[in-house]
């Protein structure tokens, strides 16, 4: 694998500058892991005022270090960044980790040498992990420039951080659990090495099976998605979002500089890239282990072997939660398994083979069960008793898994008397889980993946309808608007195939009569004034009127109203529209997110819509699954498949007004929000109309 990350992880030499002497500084803890795990390459400390450091010789000067040498780690102060990134590039290293704190996160001048030190990386060729940061891992070539005490065992899961510490902290978590790594890259401000190179770089990688990442913010949304999409479908990615509520997201800001985007975005581009979130961080490795060591499982039928009625019941609960289901064993199971087993043993599912249950026990109730075409997952639990030998237990369950493809996910209750028994167990690649209720989020994330995995190949669907010259001319015309009233934004839905109710634009009560008289009776008649945007929650719509006088008096009556109510408006006159045929009300939008542009929403519509928050958001650009997924996940979606025998809405008319929104959206990066609320959706083949609209432009 060619690529400019790779020295990062397998560097031929390395050059530690700022090395120090001192047992208390972290660079002393850098070089003292660069020799302690068994790393070839060249070692090289720098530092003008030392000799010798463990041993090893001292540079006075990054010119005099010796070839080989391609990555650099610098742990000097903040001020001296610039002139030693300039020594790097004069030495041709083009791998640097910055160590140092005090650039981006703290603001100020920090922020201004940070992008005076990516301009001058950018320049010469040279890609940089950091600054604020702790550094790399590689557990086959032994590379360890992290500070960080101890280092995991190989394994399948190549772990991504923004977090130094989160990195830290999850090393001392599992260095006795025997759960195996293939990386560790600290990312810290991401200044040039993002989480999405780090994505694609181990999506290509065969040491890594699956990728675990912790993430707070996103730099680049477009190239992320690309990545995601692309790397999801060779290699699980499991996410662990911090920032997702607004006290989160402030210490995010506070803690590497990062903007965060909006939540809603986070969770639609997970969903459309199939990567897969969690909740915890525990769930973070519970959940990649599993995919790093199982066979995804064919389907959701779990048994489960217990000496523990309790811990069963608990398991049982927690996988229902999780929208798994108990084995119907079959009879001849049950027959066999009531051969060997205790004469009080229950051999349906969960079998509970009672307190006294020995390793032969379960390695029999295992290999019945395996054999069961009604079995997907096989879940053994041991809750520690006197007479019961843990590691004996978990050397039968690990015989029994050696026997199968079929996924097998273990329980061990308890902590000291089973400590060994679970390091045996992650050490034979068999996942074990302190607590039943860790279980059903790993088969829920497994199956998710799988789901995944059976979707169509991404293609974005595009529109049969997209005038773009109508929209550039009708953004031209109102440049400098902060947003258009639905006068404007319908003439943009019609650019883009998006039908309206009928109707027009009414300065005076005799044009209201015209239009009226034209679109045909009863009609309703909507304020268009600036500075009026909700025109139901200002009082600035008229519905049901049925004849000339009523809407003469009407229009009248509308515009004395809001010019007593908004004396500030900018009052145009009034749109006269026919009363549209009475349907399901749904709403469709666009916000443009910070972070990764267009995403589009869909729920139910019309004035509850805040209320009911019946809402579900993906990013454009949509592929017609996206689209699918995004309806059906909402409660309007499933009012228009029909229920309790109602007609069938014309969902297709739905989906392509998603459809050319979005394209609208993507095509035109000055429209920051539009909105289609409600659209009226008719019974199936019969269309969908645009009863009301509107639109906010970004403001320079």
């Amino acid at each position: 694998m060619n690529s400019s990350l790779t020295p990062f992880f397998k560097p031929q030499g390395v050059a530690i500058l700022g090395a120090s002497s001192k047992p208390n500084k972290l660079s002393y803890g850098i070089l003292e892991n660069l020799l302690k795990y068994n790393y070839q390459g060249g070692i090289y400390p720098v530092n003008p005022n030392a000799q010798e450091i463990l041993g090893v010789k001292v540079y006075p000067e990054l010119a005099q270090v010796p070839d080989p040498v391609d990555l650099a780690v610098i742990v000097l102060p903040v001020g001296m960044t610039l002139d030693t990134m300039q020594a790097c590039a004069q030495r041709g290293i083009k791998a640097v980790i910055i160590i140092t704190g005090g650039f981006r996160e703290v603001g100020g001048e920090g922020a201004e040498i940070e992008r005076k030190t990516l301009a001058f990386a950018r320049e010469h060729g040279m890609r940089v992990i950091g600054p604020n940061c702790v550094g790399t891992m590689d557990m086959r070539s032994g590379l360890n420039t992290t500070f960080i005490k101890g280092m995991p065992p190989r394994g399948p899961i190549a772990f991504i951080s923004q977090s130094g510490a989160v990195c830290g902290g999850v090393v001392d978590l599992i260095l006795e659990s025997e759960v195996g790594f293939s990386h560790f890259a600290s990312l810290g401000n991401e200044m040039d090495v993002s989480d999405a190179d780090m994505i694609a770089y181990f999506g290509d990688d065969p040491d890594v099976k699956v990728i675990a990442v912790y993430l707070e913010g996103v730099q680049n949304g477009a190239r992320f998605v690309e990545e995601a999409r692309r790397v999801s479908r060779i290699k699980p990615i499991v996410m662990l979002k911090a920032g997702r509520n607004n006290a989160g997201a402030r210490a995010v800001s506070s803690h590497t500089g990062s903007l965060a985007g909006s939540y809603a975005a986070y969770q639609a581009v997970f969903s459309q890239t199939g990567v897969l979130e969690v909740e915890t961080l525990a769930e973070l490795f519970n959940v990649a282990w599993a995919l790093g060591t199982q066979k995804l499982p064919e389907g959701k039928r779990v048994a489960i072997a217990t000496n523990a009625g309790g811990a069963a019941a608990l398991l049982a609960d927690n996988l229902s939660a999780n929208g798994a289901e108990l084995a119907e064993l079959s009879a001849d199971t049950q027959t066999r398994l009531r051969s060997k087993l205790n004469p009080s043993a229950q051999v349906a599912n969960p079998v509970d083979m009672l307190g006294g249950a020995e390793p032969a026990d379960y390695l029999w109730c295992l290999e019945q069960m395996m054999r069961d075409e009604n079995v997907d997952v096989l879940a053994p639990v041991l809750v520690p008793q006197a007479l019961v030998d843990p590691l004996g237990v978990a050397q039968a369950w690990a015989q029994a898994a050696g026997q199968t493809d079929k996924t097998m996910l273990t329980c061990l209750m308890g902590e000291r008397s089973v400590r060994e028994a679970r390091a045996f167990l992650n050490r034979t690649g068999v996942p074990v889980y302190q607590f039943p209720d860790q279980v059903g989020p790993v088969l829920r994330a497994m199956r998710a993946y799988g789901e995944y995995l059976r979707k169509p190949i991404y293609k974005p669907v595009e529109p049969k309808k997209a005038d773009k010259n109508v929209v550039c001319t009708i953004l031209k015309t109102n440049t400098g608007k902060a947003a258009l009233g639905e006068f404007e934004t319908r003439d943009l839905l019609e650019a883009y195939g998006i039908p309206n109710v009928p109707g027009g634009l009414a300065e005076n009560a005799q044009q209201a009569v015209e239009i009226a008289e034209k679109v045909g009776f009863p009609v309703a008649l909507k304020i268009v004034a600036e500075g009026v945007l909700h025109k139901s929650d200002a009082g600035g719509i008229i519905l049901n009127l049925v004849d000339k006088v009523s809407v003469s008096a009407g229009f009248k009556q509308l515009l004395s109203r809001i010019r007593g109510q908004f004396p500030e408006a900018s009052i145009t006159g009034a749109m006269v529209e026919k009363m549209a045929p009475k349907g399901l009300e749904v709403i469709v939008g666009m916000r443009r997110d910070p972070t990764f542009g267009p995403m589009m929403m869909f729920g139910m519509g019309g004035t509850l819509v805040e209320q009911l928050k019946d809402i579900s958001f993906r990013v454009a650009p949509l592929s017609a699954e996206d689209i699918n997924e995004m309806v059906d996940s909402t409660i309007a979606g499933k009012l228009l498949k029909g229920v309790r025998g109602s007609a069938l809405a014309d969902i297709e008319a739905v989906q392509a007004v998603i459809i050319a929104l979005s394209q609208l959206a993507l095509d035109f990066p000055e429209i920051e929000e539009i909105e289609i609320n409600p659209l009226v959706v008719y019974p199936q083949g019969q269309g969908a109309l645009a009863l009301d609209s509107r639109t906010v432009l970004r403001q320079a």
